[in-house]
């Protein structure tokens, strides 16, 4: 039997509760697929991230997240917790780290002046695609537009009406294999947009921050607000902050938020 330490991160947030929380597991060596999918259904998170040290000349590190079902191609708010551990739980020594990834390629992440972690993310932008039975009734309430990216996103006319909707999970589960958003404009000055996000084929039936659902959000923003620079909030029951940018000339969105730990542990395989 191997000890193995885990911390848990609450991302984009500064209190712990709120944000989204992460699993992170830093290895020697990579353990098998099936172990670190029984150790993140053990978890009961919505990810957890394990890191190695990699002798990539483009990277520091190689990442993976996995939720409690299945491995995933993009995680926001684990690569955000992840660097939080390196920064400040294992004295990473640059205020940069470069991870590689199975499918997302090179995820550059960076601290910030401000004390945020901002990531370097693809950008997915979403073609508007016709409203069909089979999302609205998994909805159960018709959005004004629809998108589609990666995940299927639906766009309101109001906070309130984002806040309000209750979809019918084990519809919504059939309609994408990875996850729907909603959004609406947001109804506070201070902030330029709202999101939710839904994964339940991913058993997540809500995720509470989710970064990799803001490679889509910020590029429909922007274009629609006229602003690359983008303040946003996932208007879950534990809510989170993200402070974006968007790119359009190299197809890449920033996110920066903070992120507090809130567990050290052990593991024992």
């Amino acid at each position: 039997m191997t000890e193995y330490s885990i911390y848990q991160v609450d991302a984009f947030t500064t209190e712990i509760f709120k944000g989204n929380p992460a699993a992170v597991v830093p290895l020697i060596d990579w353990l098998s697929v099936d172990v670190m999918q029984q150790v993140a259904f053990e978890n009961n998170l919505s990810e957890t991230a394990f890191f190695t040290r990699t002798e990539e000349t483009e990277a520091d590190f190689h990442l993976r997240w996995f939720t409690p079902v299945a491995e995933v191609d993009l995680c926001g708010h684990a690569t955000l917790a992840t660097a939080h551990v390196l920064f400040n739980e294992l004295d990473w020594y640059r205020d940069e780290i470069r991870f590689s990834t199975e499918q997302a390629g090179i995820l550059t992440v960076a601290r910030t002046a401000d004390g945020r972690i901002q990531l370097d993310f693809p950008a997915r932008p979403a073609a508007e695609i016709e409203i069909f039975d089979d999302f609205v009734e998994a909805l159960d309430v018709k959005p004004d537009n629809l998108l589609l990216a990666r995940d299927h996103m639906a766009v309101f006319t109001t906070e309130a009406e984002v806040a309000a909707v209750s979809p019918i999970m084990d519809k919504l589960a059939r309609i994408n294999e990875v996850g729907i958003i909603i959004t609406a404009p947001s109804d506070q000055p201070d902030i330029d947009f709202v999101s939710r996000f839904f994964a339940p084929h991913h058993g997540i039936p809500e995720d509470p921050v989710t970064g990799s659902a803001h490679c889509t959000l910020i590029p429909y923003w922007a274009a629609r607000l006229g602003k690359n620079d983008l303040i946003a909030r996932q208007i879950s029951a534990r809510t989170g902050d993200l402070k974006c940018t968007y790119l359009p000339e190299d197809s890449r969105v920033y996110m920066a938020g903070y992120a507090v730990t809130y567990l050290r542990g052990h593991i024992f395989l």
